[in-house]
């Protein structure tokens, strides 16, 4: 595996990690990777964290000129060529085994 392709094999393992919601010890356990390397790769790619670096990362987002008619609020997340739909009410859970699944396809 070449640097580049290893290094886009752990942005995608992040995005999973952020996405579950978990912490990473359990996240490490439940993925059996190793966490050191989680945390390695983690400040690789997101680089130190520091009292300045604020916590959140602001992403650009693309809004659809559609009206929807349906009184459920809904969010559509995509990742890869997967479309997920969650409306409101979701099971936190579901999402977070559904988007590791997914990234472990990818």
């Amino acid at each position: 595996m070449s640097q580049n392709d290893l290094r886009q094999e752990w942005e995608r393992r992040i995005a999973v990690f952020r996405a579950s919601g978990q912490p990473q010890t359990k996240w490490c356990e439940a993925n059996e990777l190793n966490i050191h390397q989680l945390k390695y790769w983690l400040k690789k790619i997101e680089g130190p964290k520091s009292a300045s670096t604020p916590l959140s990362k602001w992403v650009p987002v693309t809004m659809d000129d559609q009206v929807d008619d349906s009184s459920e609020s809904t969010i559509q997340i995509k990742m890869g060529q997967a479309s997920i739909e969650v409306k409101s009410g979701f099971d936190p859970t579901l999402l977070a085994n559904v988007v590791r699944t997914l990234g472990a396809l990818c």
